[in-house]
């Protein structure tokens, strides 16, 4: 998830397509993109979402206000990781809006492939591809803030902790898929609503060249997946890992606050959707004591709204290679 800065180093420079090759809007479409009814809109949609989400994993949120409630009698309150936890989240999400985006790629990784560019490397090529490696550089850095500082350093500094408890194991994740069924139901709806806003169909694919060919596209998403891959092992497993057993069911709100911030930038009720989906997301990652269910969905839902998005403008790839 791109911070707002970033964007607008990335998109500022280039658009998508021409306004001339986006479908007028519907009446009910130009209702929902009114300022005052799109400003209010996600409040009744939370509202009315949210005793299903209780309804569904009110049985998981005592499980883990119970299981806190043990570790805290037996060894009295811990403010530790808690607060270990949100220092290194801070921590994790500003160095990577500093130095995790275009403009550290354009200061220091574009001038280093020019000079191999220049010097004859036959795999490097500036003018073809200089965006996707600014996007490369961008899932490097999530991969690296996410999941290479985080893990390794939070054994380090509570070396009884297993890393296995972070949402990494895999034992009954068959008997849930069930559950990765039922949330793409409701998602679906959701995105083919959304897919017909402005603000949608003029920001997703991020790679804007990802309609350029069916390759553009694939080598986009397998990078994607990548990112969101990081993204769930820092959300839904190391964060609520390492508080799931002091604050209990409070670990999944809590993450959700951060989660829902880094979808600053993108279209506003995608943003107001990061908060349902951080709940829902972390509330399954406690429920299955793994992070594969939520990643299975993540990376269905964004390859969605990638393919819609194209598709709504007729951007889809018209060839394999070009």
């Amino acid at each position: 998830m791109l911070p707002t800065p970033v964007l607008r180093q990335i998109l500022a420079p280039t658009v998508h397509l021409p306004t001339a090759h986006i479908a007028p809007l519907s009446w009910f479409d130009s209702f929902l993109g009114y300022p005052p009814i799109k400003a209010l809109i996600p409040l009744p949609i939370v509202a009315a979402i949210a005793p299903v989400i209780w309804l569904f994993f009110r049985d998981t949120w005592r499980a883990l206000d119970a299981e806190a409630d043990a570790a805290r009698a037996r060894s009295g309150l811990d403010y530790r990781r808690p607060a270990a936890c949100l220092v290194i989240v801070a921590l994790m999400l500003t160095l990577q809006e500093y130095y995790g985006g275009r403009g550290f790629y354009d200061n220091w990784f574009r001038p280093w492939l020019a000079e191999l560019e220049a010097h004859g490397h036959p795999r490097i090529h500036l003018a073809r591809y200089d965006e996707y490696y600014s996007y490369c550089w961008w899932v490097a850095a999530r991969i690296i803030g996410y999941v290479l500082i985080p893990f390794p350093l939070w054994k380090l500094l509570f070396p009884e902790d297993s890393l296995l408890d972070m949402g990494l194991r895999g034992r009954g994740f068959t008997k849930h898929l069930w559950i990765y069924g039922l949330c793409l139901a409701a998602v679906v709806p959701a995105m083919w609503l959304v897919s017909s806003q402005p603000d949608f169909g003029n920001y997703y694919p991020f790679y804007h060249l990802a309609s350029r060919s069916w390759f553009d596209f694939i080598i986009w998403e397998a990078i994607y997946w990548v990112q969101f891959l990081s993204l769930e092992l820092f959300f839904r497993g190391w964060i609520l890992g390492a508080l799931r057993k002091a604050m209990g069911a409070g670990a999944i709100f809590v993450m959700a606050a951060p989660y829902c911030m880094i979808h600053y930038g993108k279209p506003y009720l995608e943003a107001h959707g990061a908060i349902v989906a951080g709940v829902v997301l972390g509330s399954l990652a406690m429920r299955t004591r793994s992070i594969y269910s939520g990643f299975l969905v993540h990376i269905t839902v964004a390859f969605s709204m990638d393919f819609l998005a194209l598709w709504r403008r007729g951007a889809l790839p018209k060839v394999f290679w070009n």
